[in-house]
């Protein structure tokens, strides 16, 4: 396995054993049941240095949570990065949730306004990620019946070792990748690398949520994520 591939079991195995009460009725872990593809993306695009690193909250319903990908847009990552593997089920399914990998038919709209933006300025998976790649703080995703919950709501007690544990591997990333900016997607993620790195040498800097929950996202988050990055001297 590569570097990134042994992080990522390795995080997987520590997120499994922490427990996590209600009203979170149910937890996926993408590195478990979608581990196919995401060690294909690992292989595929996390080799070598790469100058910038994205980093976003943790998986969404229609994307991570079905492809395994960060961020995991279903067509983004079959047609555009060229990745297409076996998903399982959970032990565990939510019935509002279902887990139907590729064959999903609803699209991840954050997903596909961040890797769409990439698509338009680089063309080729391979030209973006020979200096980028995208990563996830948290690979949970937690659900309360059909609603998603984000880490940051979850109780101190229960948000201490996961947020241990995904600072720890966040490290571990910046240690094989040796980026020189890292970039939360949105305030949260901003944050969470700025205190898992502290004392690194690297920059830390961040780009709107593309969220359609976001009423600035939906005015144009292309135009305004390439101002924010260009403005901070990433692009």
């Amino acid at each position: 396995m590569t570097p990134l591939e042994t992080a990522a079991r390795t995080l997987s195995d520590t997120l499994d054993s922490l427990r996590f009460a209600p009203p979170v009725s149910h937890v996926y872990n993408p590195l478990t049941y979608a581990w196919a593809p995401n060690a294909a993306y690992l292989r595929r695009y996390g080799q070598g240095q790469k100058r910038v690193v994205f980093v976003g909250m943790n998986p969404g319903p229609f994307g991570m949570v079905q492809t395994g990908v960060p961020f995991g847009e279903i067509a983004a990552v079959r047609d555009w990065m060229g990745i297409e593997a076996e998903v399982l089920k959970p032990a565990v399914q939510n019935p509002k949730r279902p887990i139907e990998g590729f064959a999903c038919d609803r699209s991840e709209v954050s997903g596909r306004r961040l890797w769409g933006l990439f698509a338009e300025r680089f063309g080729t998976a391979e030209a973006f990620f020979a200096e980028h790649f995208v990563a996830n703080y948290c690979p949970l995703a937690f659900f309360e019946g059909g609603r998603n919950l984000t880490p940051d709501k979850l109780p101190a007690g229960e948000q201490a070792p996961l947020l241990a544990a995904c600072d720890g591997h966040l490290r571990q990333v910046v240690e094989c990748l040796r980026p020189e900016w890292v970039i939360g997607v949105g305030a949260w993620a901003e944050q969470r690398a700025r205190l898992a790195l502290a004392g690194l040498p690297l920059q830390v800097g961040r780009v709107l949520h593309p969220s359609p929950a976001s009423p600035a996202a939906n005015r144009g988050w292309s135009e305004a994520a390439t101002r924010q990055l260009a403005e901070q001297g990433v692009w």
